[in-house]
């Protein structure tokens, strides 16, 4: 394979239009610049309005300019992906924007793999095979879902997710949901995500959420022990005696380690609690305990805010809102695991038969 490579697709409203790859992606860029093609905003290039003969003549002198650089042209057997976003986003149901992607070189495309959030062949295909552009498609709340040509396959397309701000990075993630294969019909495409991929998606933004949630209050508890067997012991260390001023201090350096992991539970908690629905479980009377630590995190927000606390005031209100939450940690998550998004399994569509494409722009697999 070419280190400088060139690919042709069909827009719906640029017409033809160029992408160029490689490790050697300048040169073929030079290669399309000097056979006429021009390069929009998003770095792809298109042919300037033309009809069909001069089209022709255009691509024909990209191949001679193309072979001068050290570069090769290939046409791709798909429309071109930037259409194929528009179209699914505009189907999906909210408000979706598209934008096309482009990894010119090779290695741009390992700067994925970090916020990726997929266990599936998506995460694959971006580590191992070359993908020269993708689409993402993100809605109004920020979900942003990646959309790539099915590698090894004529036609088709994957789709996954990047992992959710508030949880950075998503590599490795036993969390992750699995990307899915999409047809390449765009109205199927877009049911597959609205009904498989974006609810397993919402399962997965909870189940790592309590994760995270359940983590923090253990760390914290572990923090609390420590801080309890400490002062049982009466004792700084083995020679000296645990004073008032010693046992001031650590406890302020407990507060502090426990409010960092607190604040995780600030950060996601709130997401949980909004889908809680305790009259629906079996367990109705944890609505009270669920109020208290929604206020809870409320109250405890606007601590480090508050510029008229002194530090005791401070101190004795971070104790009362970890121990509210220490203590009614079993019914929130239990909770928390009853209002689960559920799985609501879906036919899909048998797809209709594969048409041949119009002469004029079927073009050898790439």
């Amino acid at each position: 394979m070419a280190d400088a490579q060139i690919i042709l697709a069909y827009g719906r409203d640029a017409g033809i239009v160029a992408i160029g790859h490689g490790e050697r992606y300048k040169a073929a860029h030079q290669a399309l610049s000097a056979a006429g093609f021009h390069r929009g905003d998003d770095w792809v290039y298109h042919l300037p309005n033309a009809d069909e003969s001069a089209s022709r003549a255009t691509v024909a002198d990209l191949v001679r300019h193309a072979t001068a650089h050290g570069a090769e042209v290939t046409t791709s057997s798909r429309r071109f992906i930037g259409d194929t976003a528009q179209d699914i986003a505009r189907l999906l149901p909210g408000q979706w924007e598209a934008r096309i992607e482009l990894y010119s070189h090779p290695v741009w495309q390992q700067d994925l793999v970090p916020w990726l959030w997929d266990s599936g062949e998506l995460a694959r295909a971006v580590q191992n095979e070359q993908v020269p552009y993708a689409a993402t498609l993100t809605d109004a709340a920020g979900t942003t879902l990646l959309l790539v040509e099915r590698p090894s396959h004529q036609l088709g397309y994957l789709v996954g997710v990047f992992a959710p701000e508030p949880f950075e990075e998503g590599y490795g993630d036993p969390h992750a949901p699995r990307s899915i294969a999409l047809p390449p019909f765009a109205d199927r495409a877009a049911r597959a995500i609205a009904d498989r991929f974006l609810p397993a998606y919402e399962r997965a933004v909870h189940a790592r959420r309590i994760t995270t949630v359940t983590e923090a209050l253990d760390r914290i508890r572990a923090e609390q022990d420590a801080w309890a067997a400490f002062v049982a012991s009466g004792r700084y260390s083995d020679v000296i005696s645990l004073d008032t001023a010693t046992r001031g201090e650590a406890a302020e350096t407990f507060l502090n380690r426990a409010w960092a992991k607190f604040l995780t539970i600030v950060q996601h908690a709130p997401a949980l609690l909004d889908r809680c629905r305790p009259a629906a479980t079996s367990w109705p009377e944890d609505a009270r305990v669920l109020a208290k630590l929604a206020d809870t995190l409320t109250y405890a927000d606007s601590l480090y805010r508050d510029a008229s606390l002194t530090r005791p005031e401070r101190d004795a209100r971070l104790w009362a809102a970890l121990d509210v939450w220490l203590t009614h940690s079993e019914p929130f998550l239990r909770q928390a695991l009853a209002a689960a998004p559920l799985q609501q399994p879906t036919v899909p569509a048998a797809a209709p038969p594969r048409q041949a494409l119009p002469r004029s722009h079927q073009t050898p697999r790439r």
